[in-house]
């Protein structure tokens, strides 16, 4: 019963909806006290032959009263209580949906998509049902339970009462045992589920290279095997499942069994009379729904409190970017300088870079080129603050970078990232994702600056055409350039283009760099490649190397010296001229 005492914040917040459903399944409770009453005193009129048609008109209107009565209130009932329980999952998923969205990239690097979406889904059911129908049995099961208690020990016999409820500390006992049996086992079935979750996922997101190497076999084993494992663990929950009702049922028997027994005995000494024994077993029958509903508690809270415990331990994840609440909140435009001592993914983890220093005044272009893994996107994702990094390292327009809120820093800036993702959208809506108030005539000029504007024309409706789930309809160079309008469109002070040129052909290339260096000549500019035509322009270079700047200056500067910029251009240049001759 602990995750009630968990929800206790939200029963508190909700108390005035939750009060009211109580109040009025009390009064259910009560109502449906009164027709085993009214059955027992016709059961004793028509032993006596004293029936008369008058009474039997007036138990008959009590039964219709109390019939309506009680279909009122349970559909109000049912409204506030479940109402709440919806609004519960609603909250929560909330919170986690923000939550999401505030985690460093280092939260995503650590979890999978299907195991957070397992979460978002059938976790988050499991709660609700918790606190609709947990409650519902919780309330109803205690208050029938104890009303009937109270009316049968009150009203018709308390020996007979007593006797009748020996078998309830079996129940008790085995439905205890049982729960701790069922959270163990849903908590694995839960994991199970999240890992076929995260399969399916990435299955259904990397099918294309699953044909390509022809694992489609392979794959659907792979994925038979974790569902054959979530269908095992679910079993072995249904297997607890099934011991209630047995158990459940085992228990009414025996105390119907008793009652009767006993209460025949109390007939033929005169203690009771025929119509009083009906009462109680009607009264008995009342109390099938409060024993099997104690069951039913123990399986909703049981999974409701594993699926909790999943849902907090991820909503307790302090992984965000700490921010300034006094922060500075005005967007910088101006210099970028960088004095990175080091920095480390991890802490005591190996440096991803260090000792880079530079300084990139406004309006001017920086190329930064390296070996794959050298660290060009590392640098770029600490401009955009996705990670933590210590004071006066990274300044913009002259204040340290850790000064800014994180809203202020990322709208200065425009990222174009290697991985381009495209939503399920139409061409029009992607480029004017990151404004969307932009007129049509906006976005036009920014796939015209991205060299894309050509392409989207020749489809079939244009900037309509619906480019599917990742943008699975465009070629690789396609979705490089429509990235690079959506970025051009929102006229960033600081442009980031982290290897987006590495897709399209070298005229394209040179059309792309020219509009950049027309429609951005008062802006900042910063971009990383492997083909050294896409930096060869620009103001600064930086060449990086397993994380360390090992040469810095401009393209003429950096081909008069020995070391990797010359020695790539020269074989960049010698394999061109080879393209060419071919």
């Amino acid at each position: 019963m602990n995750v009630f005492w968990d929800l206790m914040w939200y029963f508190k917040q909700e108390k005035r909806r939750y009060l009211t459903g109580i109040a009025l399944l009390s009064l259910v409770s009560l109502c449906l006290l009164v027709p085993p009453k009214i059955i027992g005193y016709t059961v004793d009129h028509i032993k006596n032959n004293s029936l008369t048609e008058r009474q039997l008109g007036s138990y008959m209107l009590i039964l219709a009263a109390v019939a309506v009565t009680v279909y009122i209130l349970r559909f109000f009932w049912r409204v506030l209580i479940y109402g709440a329980s919806i609004q519960l999952a609603l909250l929560l998923r909330n919170r986690l949906y923000t939550h999401f969205t505030n985690m460093s990239p280092r939260f995503y690097q650590k979890r999978r998509v299907g195991d957070l979406m397992a979460h978002s889904t059938n976790d988050l059911q499991a709660i609700q049902q918790t606190a609709g129908d947990g409650v519902l049995t919780l309330v109803d099961s205690s208050m029938m339970g104890g009303f009937t208690l109270i009316t049968m020990a009150s009203t018709i016999s308390w020996k007979l009462t007593l006797i009748s409820l020996l078998p309830l500390p079996f129940m008790a006992w085995s439905t205890s045992r049982y729960g701790t049996m069922l959270h163990e086992r849903f908590h694995k079935a839960q994991e199970a589920f999240s890992e076929m979750n995260d399969k399916v996922q990435e299955s259904i997101s990397g099918a294309r290279v699953i044909k390509a190497f022809g694992q489609e076999e392979e794959d659907v084993d792979a994925f038979k095997a974790l569902s054959k494992d979530v269908v095992q663990k679910n079993i072995a929950v249904a297997k607890v499942d099934a011991l209630f009702d047995p158990t459940i049922s085992l228990v009414v028997g025996a105390s119907f069994f008793l009652a009767v027994s006993y209460g025949s005995f109390l007939v033929l000494n005169g203690e009771l009379t025929i119509g009083q024994l009906v009462s109680f077993t009607s009264y008995l029958g009342l109390l099938i729904w409060p024993m099997l509903a104690f069951g039913w508690l123990f399986n909703i809270v049981e999974r409701g409190r594993a699926s909790y415990d999943r849902v907090t331990a991820l909503l307790k994840v302090n992984d965000v970017i700490s921010e300034k609440e006094d922060g500075i909140q005005k967007t910088p435009a101006g210099s970028v300088v960088v004095n990175l001592t080091s920095f480390s993914f991890e802490e005591n983890g190996q440096k991803a870079l260090q000792d880079i220093h530079f300084e990139l005044n406004e309006g001017k272009t920086m190329g930064i080129v390296g070996k794959t893994g050298s660290g060009k996107t590392t640098l770029c994702r600490l401009l955009l603050r996705e990670f933590e990094v210590e004071d006066n390292q990274i300044f913009l327009a002259g204040h340290d970078i850790n000064d800014y809120r994180l809203h202020a820093v990322r709208e200065a800036i425009g990222y174009v990232p290697q991985d381009h993702f495209l939503f399920s959208a139409t061409v029009a809506e992607n480029i004017a994702f990151g404004k969307y108030r932009a007129s049509f005539q906006d976005i036009k000029q920014a796939a015209k600056d991205a060299a894309v504007y050509e392409d989207i024309v020749q489809f079939k409706n244009g900037f309509e055409t619906v480019v599917g789930e990742r943008g699975v309809t465009l070629s690789g160079g396609q979705k490089q350039r429509i990235s690079i309008a959506r970025a051009l469109l929102t006229e960033p002070e600081l442009l980031i283009l982290d290897d987006s040129l590495s897709a399209v052909d070298a005229r394209t290339e040179e059309d792309i760099l020219k509009n950049l260096k027309r429609k951005r000549k008062d802006k900042t500019t910063i971009i990383t490649a492997h083909r050294l035509s896409s930096v060869g322009h620009a103001d600064l270079i930086l060449v990086l190397d397993e994380g360390r700047m090992v040469q810095k200056g401009t393209h003429e500067e950096l081909i008069a010296v020995p070391g990797w910029y010359r020695d790539t251009y020269e074989r960049q240049a010698l394999e061109s001229l080879i393209a060419k001759g071919g």
